[in-house]
Parts: structure tokens; sequence; C-alpha cells
């Protein structure tokens, strides 16, 4: 009783504890109750300078004295309204004089009365001086009274906290409405079991609360925000943990037959599994192999060999009299992935014909803008179970496509995918059973990214290439130095004289159509306001084709273009001219960033690089280097050399794992809602949390949660754990998929 309580009072209004324009500037940031603005932590601390004597410190010095109010005189200002009131103070040796401009006279007043001849204040403030007086003099400081004691020195030299402020809100009253909800501290609901946080030598939450809001130390405001990042993480944790014995509970299909499509497949591989495909095939087995779903990230860059694991997993599941759906981003890559299939496969993929073997099954494709009777002939396939493997595009999503008993569903470029496509996939499974997912990417989304470290997501990563793939060198040229420009066209030509081929991307289709422009993402300055633009406009595929025609480093080079608007029989022509070599230099748009396989390729250009995204841009770089010959990408831009666009593209060039990318990305674009369904998204979730800075804080977290829901599954013994995670959970779907 005593604990619901304690609940109810820490979630008392603020309209019940503060005066109204408190709880008007508390709630204009959604705090509405005391247990969240105990939580609404300071955005940073502004710390005193250190106590000095007058008669030490110089012009423009930052300084904080303790001093005596000696005399007070105003007068009205000469050139505009208002008043200059003078304070002369002194510490005893030497005197200074504190100025105010003010504009009311119950501004003048207000001074007056706190500052009375005798007083004793503190005083900090930036040294300045006065041209008319030819004296030192500090111009609007901030001053308190002080108790001359050491105890009192201290308080003054407190570390003040600022927080962040709407219009018209002054930063006086968010401190005043924080000190008075720290009177109800020992009311709040604690979610953290107390026996956890003696464990953890963390104060008490009452404790913290002070520690955060009224600071004696710099050391203080850390040991009270340990408190708050340790019971975020708690509470993230036991949702995962929940999750999981929901996971549990959750009926699957059991993928656990030996063959004999796996076998078959495995012997006629023309090529041997490297270490890392074995192992991770094996724990993927066993995964797949239980009752429950599993939601596995199969991390790899492009010739990793992601798709041949994630087809012996598939084979498994037909093995074991279930379907499995391979869900693709583009028609093209879904294309590809069809055409891989057929090819690894051979005659096991060519069940019911002639030359099919006797075991084979049917590999079937479903695409939107596939014709009538094909799609009818695929659907049917996929209703009566005949065919084992189905590879689509989002057309597998819509309510039409049913599967006979979907087992398993791999997921390719999950940036692509939204959280909500992924659940539909969940529910096609079999008699109210849930399919296994593996999700395939090489370029982790940030949330991703966040939800691996925190630990809610399962990651195998492939560390080795099986194949010759060559790599790719990552550079960035700018457009402001010539010379780096002009070589690299050189550079593209003389890998076109050796015989190979070359990638230009453009931002856009057409210079001419403003409404395909893809904007630069802002700068920011210092300040976090947005910095006027700095880049020219982004360049077009039809332009830039005519230009590259025209340079003389590309004379006599056969140019093709390939973009969005021309039609799928025309995109597939494009491309088969690119594989059969009658092209040297293709001029396209991302729609080359997945599902592109010209093993030729070996330089990729990628113009006003900016516009583009960390995945993007790997994606991309990712389509050269793909056979023996070494691959170059080239990320040109027209930022200015060593402005914030040049640094991250160069951090893009150097980094070359996946998740490091992720990670990159993570710390320039936030974590997203890591339980609800954004992807991305400044801190949406964290409030106090950094998932990189905080992983041993996280672990301690995961540990300690997953003891408890273990425990207590229905948490029927912590009310307020269960209180802050239907909080957390309030605008999340609480089914939402982990990646």
């Amino acid at each position: 009783m005593a604990r619901r309580q304690e609940t109810a009072r820490g979630s008392m209004p603020l309209k019940e504890l503060l005066i109204s324009k408190e709880s008007t500037a508390m709630a204009s940031f959604g705090v509405r109750d005391l247990d969240t603005m105990m939580r609404f932590a300071p955005r940073r601390y502004v710390v005193p300078a250190p106590l000095r004597s007058l008669h030490e410190v110089n012009r423009g010095e930052e300084v904080s004295a303790v001093v005596s109010v000696v005399s007070l005189r105003d007068r009205a200002m000469r050139s505009r309204h208002g008043f200059i009131l003078e304070v002369a103070v002194s510490d005893g040796v030497e005197e200074i004089v504190l100025t105010f401009f003010l504009t009311k006279q119950h501004q003048l007043q207000w001074h007056r009365g706190r500052l009375p001849v005798g007083a004793r204040i503190i005083v900090h403030g930036t040294v300045g001086f006065d041209d008319y007086r030819q004296a030192l003099q500090i111009t609007h400081p901030a001053y308190e009274p002080v108790e001359d004691t050491e105890e009192g020195r201290a308080w003054a030299q407190r570390p003040r906290p600022v927080y962040p402020l709407r219009q018209n809100i002054a930063q006086a009253t968010m401190r005043s409405a924080t000190e008075k909800g720290l009177e109800f501290a020992g009311s709040l609901s604690r979610p953290v079991p107390d026996e956890v946080i003696a464990r953890r030598a963390l104060p008490p939450l009452e404790e913290a609360a002070r520690l955060v809001h009224t600071p004696l130390t710099v050391e203080d405001t850390r040991h009270g925000m340990a408190h708050l990042r340790y019971e975020e993480a708690f509470i993230l944790q036991a949702i995962f943990a929940q999750r999981r014995g929901q996971d549990e509970r959750t009926p699957a299909p059991v993928l656990a037959a030996e063959g004999p499509l796996q076998g078959l497949f495995d012997a006629r591989l023309p090529f041997t599994l490297t270490d890392g495909q074995c192992a991770i095939g094996t724990r993927i087995e066993e995964r797949i192999g239980n009752s429950h779903p599993t939601s596995v990230l199969l991390q790899g860059d492009v010739g990793s060999g992601k798709t041949v694991v994630a087809l012996r997993a598939m084979l498994r599941a037909v093995d074991s009299g279930h379907q499995a759906a391979l869900l693709a981003p583009t028609e093209v890559l879904a294309e590809q992935h069809h055409r891989t299939l057929l090819t690894l496969l051979g005659d096991l993929a060519r069940a019911g014909q002639l030359d099919g073997h006797e075991a084979a099954t049917r590999v079937r494709l479903l695409t939107g803008s596939q014709r009538t009777a094909g799609r009818r002939e695929t659907l049917l396939d996929v209703t009566s179970g005949q065919a084992g493997i189905v590879v689509g595009t989002h057309a597998l999503l819509t309510e039409s496509v049913e599967f006979a008993s979907l087992g398993l569903v791999v997921i390719d470029e999950q940036h692509r995918f939204g959280v909500d496509h992924r659940r539909r996939l969940r529910t096609k499974g079999p008699a109210g059973q849930s399919p296994h997912v593996i999700v395939m990417t090489a370029t982790p989304i940030p949330r991703t990214a966040a939800l691996a470290t925190v630990g809610d997501l399962d990651v195998l990563s492939l560390r080795e290439s099986p194949g010759l793939r060559a790599g790719v060198t990552s550079f960035v040229v700018h457009e402001k130095l010539p010379k780096w420009e002009q070589r690299m066209w050189q550079r593209a030509a003389e890998e076109i004289t050796a015989g190979r081929q070359v990638f230009v991307v453009c931002a856009r289709i057409d210079e001419d159509d403003a409404a395909d422009d893809a904007p630069a993402p802002p700068e920011l300055d210092e300040n976090g306001n947005e910095k006027p633009p700095t880049l020219e406009p982004a360049r077009g595929v039809t332009q830039t084709a005519q230009r590259l025609a025209e340079r003389p480093e590309l004379a006599g080079a056969r140019i093709g273009i390939l973009h969005g608007r021309l039609t799928g029989e025309e995109k597939q022509e494009v491309m088969a001219q690119m594989v059969r070599g009658e092209i040297d230099l293709l001029v396209s748009t991302t729609v080359i960033e997945v599902g592109v396989d010209v093993p030729n390729a070996s330089t990729m250009i990628v113009l006003d690089a900016e516009r583009f995204g960390v995945s993007q841009l790997h994606q991309l770089r990712g389509r050269v280097g793909r056979g023996e010959h070494a691959g170059i990408a080239f990320f040109d831009t027209t930022a200015e050399v060593g402005a914030e666009h040049s640094q991250h593209l160069r951090r893009i060039a150097e980094a070359v794992d996946g998740f490091a990318l992720a990670e990159l990305d993570l710390r320039r674009r936030g974590a997203g809602d890591l339980v609800g369904e954004e992807q991305s998204g400044l801190q949406r979730t964290l409030k106090h949390l950094d998932v990189m800075r905080d992983a041993r804080v996280i672990e301690q977290a995961r540990e300690d949660a997953f003891a408890v829901v273990a425990a207590d599954p229905d948490l029927a013994a912590h009310p307020a754990l269960a209180g802050a995670i239907a909080d957390r959970l309030r605008d999340a779907d609480p089914d939402v998929e982990r990646s």
C-alpha cells in the first residue's frame, strides 16, 4: 500500500505543486508530473569562476568575488528610455562598480531592494572597462546574498543548472520549479529495486534528484546523473526482457530438418564455405530450430556471403515442410535475388519440370509490376505451398498474398523497410505461429546499431569474404580544388582504357526539375542554428552525361544513363548493356544502390556526395571492386575543404565496416525510438543514456533487469517498474520488431 501511495504522489500533477508560470514552463516540454520533472535533467551546468581578490582581476576575465555593497547611485539614460544603476562594492582591499542598464522603474527598485549598503554578496561576471570613468566594472553580474563562512562560500560557488528554454521562459523559472519539486522527492516512484541500487553503489533516487538539480560540486552532478542513466537503462532492459519472455511463449515453426535440399545444395556449391559462413550457419540453425521465433541481424559487407548463408537457412525451412520468403526493397534487387537463387540451386529449383531434381522445390518471384498471368500463377504456388521459396518486394506484404506455411522471412537491406512492413510479414505465419526472421544488411541503420549495443538484437557478423573481391578504396574529392577533380576524371579514363567500367551517381534526374532536387543537409553553427547554404545545387543525370561527353579525358567513352523515369524494360536493357561491356561509363541515380552486380566495374564516382546518407554511400561504393580488379570510390563534393560536410565524408571514406558506419551515423543522427517504430531521430527514446559512452552501464542494467523479470515475469512485486514500462510504451507499439 505504501508503495502505491508513493507512485501516486510521484505522478502528482505539477499544477498542484507549482505556481502557474512554473507549471506552464514545464508543460511546454511535456513535463506535467513530479516524476517526470525530477528526471528532467539540465542540459548543462554553469560553474562559477574561482573566487578572486578584486586587486588581482584584469579586463576580460571571468571573476567570482565575495564583496560588500559600499554605495548605490542611479540616473536616467541620456540617449534612450531607462536607468543606469551603479553599485560600488568592495572586498576590503579593492573596489569595483557593478553596472546595470534597466528599462523599467520596477527593475531598478528590485535591484535596490536586494543591494542595500552593507549587504554581503557574491558576484559572478566578466570584468569590463568604463571608458568614461577609466575604471574597471562588471556589467549585469549575477549575484546573491552569501554567508561569509566556508559552507556559505561553497554554496555560492555551486554549479548552476541550465535547463532548455522555450520562448518567454526564464531560466530562474525552471530552477524555481525543480527546487520546489525537491521538497517532494521522497515520494517519487522508484522503478529500480532498492537492493539493485545499493548493489550498484548508486545514490538513492531522492538524493540523486538533489544532486542533479541543486549540486554543490561538479562531482555531485556526475553521481546524480549516474542514477538517472542506470534507471533509464534498467527500464529499457526490462522491456527487452519481457519481450524475450514473450518470444519464448510465442509458437514458431521448428525448422530442424537435416535434408535433403540443404545437403544437396552444399554438395553442389562451386566454392568452399568459409569458416565464418559455417559457424554463423550453425548458429542460425540453432535459433530457427527452436519452437519460438528468433530475430537475427546478419551483418556483412557486400561480397561477404550473406546470401548463401540465408539461402541455406531457407532450404532448411523447406526441408522442414515450410516456406521461406526473401523480401527485397526494389524490383531490380528482387529480380537479381531470384536469378541468383535459380543459378545457385539449378535443378533443385525446378520442381515439376522434366529436368528438375526429385527433391526440388519452386522458387517464385512476386513484384508489383508483374503481369497478371504470371502473378496469378505465382500466387497459386505460394498459397498451395508448391513454391518453397518466394522472392519479392513490398508486394509480398499485401493481404492477397497467403502463404501455405511461412516458416522463415529473410529481409535484405533492412534500412529500406519500416517496422510496420516487417511486422506484417510476421502475421503471415501458419496457424497463429510467428515465422523466424533474418535481417541482412551491410550498413545497419542507427537504431539497429543502438539496439545491438543495448542487447535486444542478436547480431551475427560475417567478417571474411569467400570470393576474390579485390575491395574498394575511398577518397573525398573537393571541387574547390580543381586539380583534384581533374585527376578524378583522369583516373576514371585510365580505368576505361584498361577495359574496365565506371559508375557516376547523381542526386537528381534533371537539373531543370526543381521538385526533383535533393536538398543538402543543413550545416549548424556552434549554437545549433542553421547556417546559410554553402553548397551548389545538385547535378542531374541528364546534364551530367552531356558534360562528361564533352570532357577531353573521356573522349570516345561510351556513356549510358539510368534513372527511375525509365520503364522497367529500359532499365533492364541498360543494365544488360553494362553487364555485356557495351557501356563504359553509366550515369545513374541511386537506382543502382542495391541489386547491381557488374564485376568489371572498378570505379564509382558519387557527385554531390554530401546529399547522400551514410548507408547509401556505403552501398554505392560496394557496387565496384566486386571482381578481380580493385575498386575506387570518389565522394565528390562542392563543400569547402575542412567544412562539416567535408569532414563527415572523410569519416565515411575511412570507415569500412558496416557497424562502424552505423555508429558514425548514430552519433550524427541519434538512436531513434528504441521501443517504437522510428528508425532514427535525435535520441527520441534516450533522454540520459548514450549507447556508446554508457555501454558498461547498459550491460549491468541488462544483467539486473533480466534477473528481476525472470524471477517475476509479470512484475507483480514491482509495480513502480511496471508503471515505468507502461509509461515508456504509452506511445509505442509493444509488439514492434527489434530491427
